[in-house]
């Protein structure tokens, strides 16, 4: 699924403003709709497979979902037929994410949780690589006289995609297997006390980030406005998921040995360092190089999170807890895609704004971040 994601998503930006003519503005408010869609869906998908105590068939019915919006991006003639893809896709993400984690939380020992998540984000990431590296062979194949998207190649990019989306649903129906989940005398209730302090505190840090964590399309945006061409931005995309690839399980096995939350501050200070570097860039191929670099702090941050969460909360509850992390991230997605559009765009004629200003505000909100994590003592490792 995530060869095809890539390959539409990531040139979803370019289309819109290339071909389409969107706004910024507007791009950041289709990702953070989209997002926001998703996310409070993934707090009722997350507590519904706790209660059914099964995690296989919300994630295939997720998966199918995404799988069946990709034409609506083929037919696109207008951003809101882009919307209402990018909506449907996000429905399919909302409903998959928190059962699909919980049920690698659930196959696997905590003493090998982050190798387990850390192997989850590699292969999640390996799919992208392949995935840009088909795109770019198709703009390569087509695209020979533009250094801009151009509608004719997009649309190949979607039918092409068709192919690894539906083969990922395939899969999962005939090779996934559930896990028996742990059972208690009463089915679960949505609660968030019933998750802990300790979930309560990692969120709210978790979410102070991500509010400076505006969407990566405007990275993609960044990366053209800095002068990469087409070829470029996709090889700078594959060279982000080759480290994201490389950097995930090493990253994990070592949290499995050290304070995982030394593993998360260490990923958000490289976060706050690489989006200063944003900031002051002035040419394609330094994006190029901070972009690739950006890949270390996916591969230490995210996987190792997700299996903290399954060190803090009860096992019967995972699911909830997934879901409730998924959609703090999600619903986050759209203020801070809405205010990186408007200090890109200056807000108006503000002085001192412009493509810089949304990483600077990042960088900030990345810094605090870690400081506060830092200071958190969060509980030994449940089982």
């Amino acid at each position: 699924m995530d060869i095809s994601s890539e390959m539409v998503l990531k040139t979803l930006p370019l289309f819109l403003t290339n071909v389409l003519g969107v706004r910024i503005v507007l791009v950041g408010l289709i990702e953070g709709t989209a997002e926001t869609t998703s996310s409070l869906l993934k707090i009722f998908s997350g507590w519904f497979s706790d209660y059914l105590r099964q995690r296989k068939w919300l994630a295939v019915a997720g998966y199918a979902l995404s799988a069946i919006s990709r034409p609506l991006f083929y037919f696109a003639t207008g951003w809101t037929w882009v919307a209402g893809g990018r909506w449907i896709d996000r429905v399919g993400k909302g409903i998959r994410t928190a059962p699909r984690d919980a049920l690698v939380a659930d196959s696997i020992s905590s003493s090998r949780r982050g190798l387990a998540f850390g192997f989850h984000r590699a292969a999640d990431t390996a799919g992208p690589t392949l995935g840009i590296a088909i795109a770019l062979a198709v703009v390569f194949y087509l695209q020979t006289d533009s250094d801009y998207l151009t509608d004719n190649v997009f649309r190949t990019i979607v039918l092409v995609s068709l192919f690894p989306a539906f083969l990922a649903v395939l899969s999962l129906i005939v090779g996934a297997k559930d896990v028996k989940v742990a059972s208690q005398a009463e089915r679960p209730r949505f609660s968030l006390s019933a998750l802990g302090r300790p979930f309560t505190i990692f969120i709210c840090l978790v979410g102070l980030f991500e509010l400076g964590n505006s969407s990566d399309a405007f990275l993609i945006l960044l990366a053209q406005e800095r002068g990469l061409s087409l070829t470029g931005i996709l090889g700078m995309l594959l060279t982000f998921n080759l480290v994201y690839t490389v950097v995930s399980m090493p990253a994990g096995s070592l949290s499995d040995r050290i304070d995982r939350k030394k593993i998360i501050v260490v990923g958000w200070l490289v976060y706050a360092v690489i989006y200063l570097g944003f900031a002051v860039s002035q040419t394609g191929t330094q994006i190029w190089v901070l972009y690739a670099l950006y890949g270390i702090y996916y591969g230490m941050a995210y996987g190792t999170s997700k299996a903290m969460i399954a060190d803090i909360v009860p096992a019967e509850s995972r699911g909830t807890a997934y879901g409730l992390y998924s959609a703090v991230l999600g619903l986050l997605n759209l203020p801070s895609s809405v205010i990186a559009g408007l200090l890109w765009e200056g807000a108006g004629s503000w002085e001192g704004f412009g493509p810089s200003a949304p990483f600077v505000w990042g960088a900030a909100l990345a810094f605090v971040s870690a400081i506060l994590m830092a200071l958190w003592r969060p509980p030994k490792r449940t089982r």
